[in-house]
């Protein structure tokens, strides 16, 4: 009986295995596509489902890969772009292309910059304008006046210093006259020189009476004070009309036409400062229907 048992058992797996070797053998010629011989439905329906599932298995597999080469790619930049920065040699190309980014920068400075703002202003000193008679009269006559205040303030006398003549004074007769008219602005004064030591009359009057300022002082004796005739001769003046600065211009005008008539040689000199020169210079006449010679009515509208 055991016998018979074990050959059973024997015999059964022969069958198994000669079934396993038949289905191994079918398979390949389903998954190849070709003509299964004699196999029932149960044999070919495996094989036939097994493309799709090669199919997916391949575009999962090359979908990792596809994903490993995009997270690949990026990274390899990024590591090779440190790598590439490190690996690049200092050369001097760099330095040579900053200057030509800071070339516009330094242009446009330029353009902001006025044209010649750096130089430095050379000083001119003005000319000194000469000045007219009446200016050189006021002058001395200031400086005078200093003069007498500083001695008034110290307690000493003033000295006054005399001003050297271009030329000797002419030596005048016992007995001579040189009258001499002058004017300025309406007044009119007429001038008589003597032979004397400088004594000064206007209208039987000393110079200081007639005269107090020593502006108009300096002004009436400048052309004697400048032709070096100031304590050789006596002046005897009658002066009228205007007021007391043209009364001066006046004497000064006629003592300077008196002194031509004593040396012709002086009128250079004399012309030259202004002394000979009629000062037409006078106040402008009020017109009618204005307030003075051109201030005009204030304007009303209504």
């Amino acid at each position: 009986m055991i016998d018979d048992e074990s050959k059973e058992t024997s015999e059964q797996q022969d069958d198994a295995s000669d079934q396993g070797s038949e289905g191994s053998a079918a398979g390949p010629d389903a998954a190849s596509g070709g003509p299964a011989g004699g196999g029932g439905a149960s044999v070919l329906g495996p094989p036939e489902s097994a493309p799709p599932a090669e199919e997916a298995a391949e575009a999962e597999a090359e979908a990792p890969e596809a994903e490993g080469e995009a997270v690949e790619g990026p990274a390899e930049e990024k590591a090779e772009e440190p790598g590439a920065a490190e690996a690049e040699p200092v050369t001097d190309e760099a330095p040579a292309e900053e200057p030509a980014a800071e070339k516009p920068k330094a242009e446009e400075k330029k353009r902001d910059v006025i044209p010649g703002a750096d130089l430095e202003p050379i000083a001119v000193e003005p000319e000194e304008r000469p000045l007219s008679a009446e200016e050189q009269a006021r002058k001395e006559a200031e400086e005078e006046e200093r003069a007498q205040r500083e001695a008034e303030l110290v307690g000493d006398a003033v000295e006054e210093e005399p001003q050297a003549a271009s030329r000797a004074p002419a030596k005048l007769e016992g007995d001579a006259r040189f009258l001499a008219t002058g004017k300025r602005k309406t007044a009119i004064a007429r001038v008589t020189l003597l032979p004397g030591s400088g004594k000064v009359e206007i209208n039987k009057r000393t110079l200081e009476e007639f005269f107090p300022r020593p502006l108009h002082q300096t002004t009436a004796l400048q052309p004697l004070a400048i032709t070096g005739y100031e304590g050789n001769v006596d002046v005897r003046v009658r002066v009228h009309g205007g007021g007391i600065s043209g009364q001066a211009g006046a004497v000064r005008h006629g003592i300077a036409r008196a002194l031509t008539e004593v040396d012709p040689e002086l009128r250079g000199e004399l012309k030259k400062r202004g002394f000979l020169t009629r000062d037409a210079r006078a106040k402008e006449r009020r017109k009618a229907g204005l307030k003075k010679a051109r201030k005009r009515p204030q304007f009303s509208k209504r």
